[in-house]
């Protein structure tokens, strides 16, 4: 979330950015400030329907305001925080995975005028971003849960072999370096957690080849791979033939027999 606020900030050249998650009591709790003054929002609980951001969170929808104190919308349980730190013109965004808001990212400025479209999509693009990060986390978290049972039958292997996948696919779309590096280093371990011995082929596949092996050891067509990786059917078979030849393979079921093997996929 600090890295998706530094870049909204940066994207809409607004002064203020502060982002929370829920609490897990339907509340919101303010855990990232970004260009604040004072530090008197940091932990600050906000109920779902008081104040903008929990107007936002009720909702599951962007909520502005123009004038802080003024506007008659929202309810004003929150006015003398907001003072505190100087903010008028207010935008608020809820993070929603699988539509359930998870938390609310809110852009500010000292002063009373309209936040205008362009703001309004850079907030939700924010907001897009710790999605992301989320996704990537609870899917991770669920891969290395099932890490401790490396004896499992193939049909729980196959469970975490296509999750893998997933994760290979989501990562490109990671917007901040260090959680996508994080994520590939996930993937990286459940890869080798599959084989006991290291690695028998001295072979580097780049990224994006070990991304189309895993959508292919998952059953994907190139036409599928394409979709999920977000690239052209050509594209997939370049990858594609890439891998077989870096493999030695002579099909697309050799090519991902011979990737497990290497440790390259689970």
């Amino acid at each position: 979330m600090r890295a998706a606020l530094a870049r909204l900030r940066r994207a809409t050249g607004l002064p203020v950015a502060i982002g929370g998650y829920l609490d897990g009591r339907g509340g919101l709790r303010i855990a990232e400030l970004s260009g604040t003054a004072t530090g008197v929002l940091r932990g600050v609980r906000v109920a779902a329907g008081q104040g903008l951001g929990g107007k936002a969170l009720a909702l599951s929808r962007p909520c502005a305001v123009t004038d802080y104190r003024q506007a008659r919308h929202i309810s004003h349980e929150y006015d003398v925080l907001v003072e505190s730190e100087g903010l008028r013109s207010v935008l608020a965004v809820p993070v929603v995975v699988r539509r359930r808001v998870r938390g609310v990212l809110y852009a500010a400025l000292r002063a009373a005028q309209p936040l205008g479209d362009r703001t309004l999509s850079a907030a939700v693009d924010a907001a897009r971003d710790v999605e992301q990060w989320l996704v990537a986390r609870e899917e991770a978290q669920t891969l290395l849960a099932s890490l401790p049972e490396p004896a499992v039958g193939a049909g729980s292997w196959e469970r975490v072999r296509e999750a893998h996948g997933e994760l290979r696919s989501l990562a490109p779309r990671i917007l901040d370096p260090a959680l996508r590096a994080e994520l590939l280093e996930v993937c990286g371990r459940l890869a080798a957690a599959s084989s006991p011995a290291p690695p028998m082929l001295p072979v580097r596949l780049t990224p994006r080849e070990v991304d189309v092996l895993a959508c292919v050891a998952s059953g994907a067509t190139n036409s599928a791979a394409a979709a999920r990786l977000g690239v052209g059917p050509e594209t997939v078979k370049g990858y594609l033939r890439s891998a077989m030849r870096k493999l030695g393979a002579r099909t697309r079921g050799e090519a991902v027999v011979a990737a497990r093997r290497g440790g390259l996929l689970p």
